[in-house]
């Protein structure tokens, strides 16, 4: 395993420029609204702590009305949906190595296609298991629409040198995945509390599926502003800028990476490696803003009255990024702003911004702080134009526990994805 050196990253603080800057959008985001909705998942002891987070589309090879949606569920696991967002199957994760060590939380998915397992091809869900800090592999079964664990017993911790560092919970957290032209699979995976990225590529052993780390980058911590002052985001102490939502082109290899308080980034993979540097997009509204972590409110205060005016247009966090495609190059990157509860288009080639969408109340209700999103251009059934899930941090009419007190309640939305091919 070699370790990255990013050229324009030997030198911190470092200087984000080449990204749109400016205050919060004057204009109205479009307004789509949701099909179908999954059921809620409770993040307490009657629901077993299941909180979603983010999805994967798998469409059927033969049937379309077959098609699933694969989510995580953190402690609840994952769950398995069809077309009309009723449950077709839960997986539990894995239970605790010992006494005092943490189970299993599954915190993103994201699918290969046709990797070779035991002689044939074979479709997989792959999850970040943060908990135990690995990788989790599920076999998905055209015939049965079932996902079956294909992982191998002794995978390695992702990022973690001992278990002992894997109970500190810096571990395994945003995903994206990549098949090279050779038929390689990768996994581009984002370490928890940390500005830290790794690249693994995946690994067939009999009928189980392993990985190794080929290489990894770490993005920067610290900043320049345009008027010489440095500036950090604000994390919890000891804590690092992490970088949740991630998602690779299958067609160029570039990969957008969203660290959460910074803003958005692109590089590419080339040979297996990381390459070329890493590119700023658009940074985060509160880019600059000075803001200071407060041990009453065990949160970051952020002091938006010194605001430099250095800041683009996501509102933190940003978070779950999926790509539309419509054509071998053509397409929209889709960019969840959580802290706005909207999202922001891009040209998928270039990175220009195209325009800006809520999901809000319809037939059901619209999506709140979403961390998570997927989306597939591929007509289906009771989604002609394409079908975007977005998970809903916020899901409501709130549901109230036996105390009198609003449970915590999330799921996905179901949304007919044509309306992109306007914004892209």
């Amino acid at each position: 395993m070699r370790r990255l050196f990013i050229p324009a990253l030997a030198v911190v603080p470092m200087v984000l420029a080449a990204a749109p800057a400016g205050a919060a959008p004057t204009h109205r985001p479009r307004e789509v609204r949701a099909v179908a909705e999954t059921p809620s998942l409770f993040d307490d002891e009657a629901g077993g702590d299941a909180d979603a987070d983010d999805p994967a589309i798998w469409v059927h090879p033969t049937d379309r009305a077959g098609s699933l949606v694969v989510a995580t569920a953190k402690n609840g696991g994952l769950r398995v949906y069809d077309l009309r967002a009723r449950e077709r199957q839960r997986i539990a994760t894995p239970p605790a190595p010992g006494p005092g060590h943490e189970s299993g939380r599954f915190n993103n998915v994201d699918l290969v296609s046709g990797f070779r397992l035991a002689g044939r091809a074979t479709d997989l869900a792959v999850v970040t298991d943060r908990g135990r800090d690995q990788l989790r592999f599920y076999r998905i079964d055209p015939g049965t629409r079932l996902l079956t664990d294909v992982t191998a017993a002794d995978v390695p911790f992702a990022f973690s040198a001992d278990q002992a560092e894997v109970d500190q919970q810096r571990t395994a957290y945003g995903l994206g995945t990549f098949t090279d032209v050779d038929g390689a699979a990768y996994a581009v995976v984002s370490r928890r509390s940390t500005p830290e990225v790794g690249l693994f590529r995946l690994v067939a052993r009999g009928d189980t599926v392993s990985y190794r780390r080929v290489d990894r980058l770490t993005l920067p911590s610290t900043f320049t502003l345009p008027n010489g002052a440095r500036w950090s985001p604000c994390t919890d102490p000891g804590d690092g800028p992490q970088v949740e939502g991630t998602v690779v082109d299958p067609a160029t290899g570039v990969v957008h990476l969203a660290q959460e308080k910074v803003g958005l980034w692109r590089t590419r993979l080339v040979g297996g490696r990381f390459a070329g540097g890493l590119t700023p997009v658009e940074r985060v509204r509160e880019y600059g803003v000075p803001a200071a972590f407060d041990a009453e409110e065990d949160d970051c205060v952020t002091d938006y009255a010194a605001d430099p005016g250095f800041g683009g247009r996501i509102a933190q966090d940003v978070e779950g990024l999926t790509l539309h495609r419509t054509g071998r190059f053509t397409g929209t990157l889709v960019v969840s702003s959580q802290g706005d509860d909207t999202f922001y288009t891009y040209d998928r080639r270039t990175d220009r911004p195209t325009g800006r969408f809520a999901v809000v109340d319809g037939r059901v209700d619209g999506a709140q702080e979403c961390d998570g999103a997927a989306v597939t251009a591929t007509p289906l059934p009771g989604f002609p134009g394409g079908l975007l899930v977005v998970h809903d941090g916020h899901n409501t009419p709130e549901t109230t526990g036996a105390d009198g007190e609003a449970r915590p309640d999330t799921d996905f939305k179901f949304v007919d994805a044509g309306f992109l091919r306007a914004l892209g």
